[in-house]
């Protein structure tokens, strides 16, 4: 891919994060872009600073120097990093992060209550994502009732629910048996190809990162030569 400014998605500028009044350096100089419908995995030992670099990008931590940059514009110049996180993102965890107490399409629903979209309009958006997914049957089912496998794909669901640009994925296959994690990963595969979503990967697992176009490697919160 091409460095042309409207092919880059996501771009880090010698992104620094500090904690304890300065004393640990989380996040050391990084800089690296992200491309449209580009797919990049990030590695490292734990403690390298890869969730720090997805909370820093997904706007959940403010950089101690440096400038993250979406679509051309600077997050620190955005009069809402609220509408940034809930428009152009879509967040996946390894926990899920699902509401015990609502069901599977009510789950889906949660990011679309910021937007202008009637009661009919989410429940059709829902119901179609979790089509998506391979969960038409288990719309309303409550995440207990569901399987690892079928609550990250409630999960991704979920972080679609928005349309967004960008995927952010610490982990997501973290808590799910071999089987279900290559579920999991077609999935990203399908999303990027038929939607154009760009992913952005943290993973301990080498096999998974090996489907990405890329691999970051981190140590010691700084981008290294793999």
């Amino acid at each position: 891919m091409t460095e042309r400014a409207a092919d880059v998605l996501l771009r880090a500028d010698r992104v620094t994060k500090l904690y304890l009044d300065g004393h640990v350096l989380a996040l050391g100089d990084v800089s690296f872009s992200l491309h449209r419908a580009e797919y990049v995995a990030v590695m490292g030992p734990s403690g390298s600073g890869k969730s720090t670099l997805l909370n820093v990008l997904g706007a959940l931590d403010r950089p101690t120097s440096g400038e993250v940059y979406f679509e051309g514009q600077a997050l620190g110049a955005m009069p809402s990093l609220d509408r940034y996180r809930n428009r152009k993102l879509g967040f996946v965890f390894q926990s899920f992060q699902l509401l015990p107490v609502l069901t599977a399409l009510e789950n889906v629903q949660v990011p679309m209550l910021e937007c202008v979209r009637s009661d009919a309009q989410r429940v059709a958006r829902a119901r179609a994502l979790l089509d998506n997914v391979g969960l038409t049957r288990r719309a309303r089912h409550l995440p207990k009732h569901l399987s690892m496998g079928e609550r990250q794909r409630v999960a991704i669901a979920r972080a679609l629910a928005n349309d967004p640009p960008l995927l952010l994925a610490d982990e997501p296959t973290g808590n799910l048996d071999t089987f279900s994690a290559r579920g999991i990963m077609r999935l990203f595969t399908d999303l990027r190809y038929q939607h154009g979503v760009s992913i952005l990967m943290v993973t301990h697992d080498p096999q998974l990162a090996a489907e990405a176009d890329r691999i970051l490697q981190m140590r010691d919160g700084r981008l290294v030569e793999p």
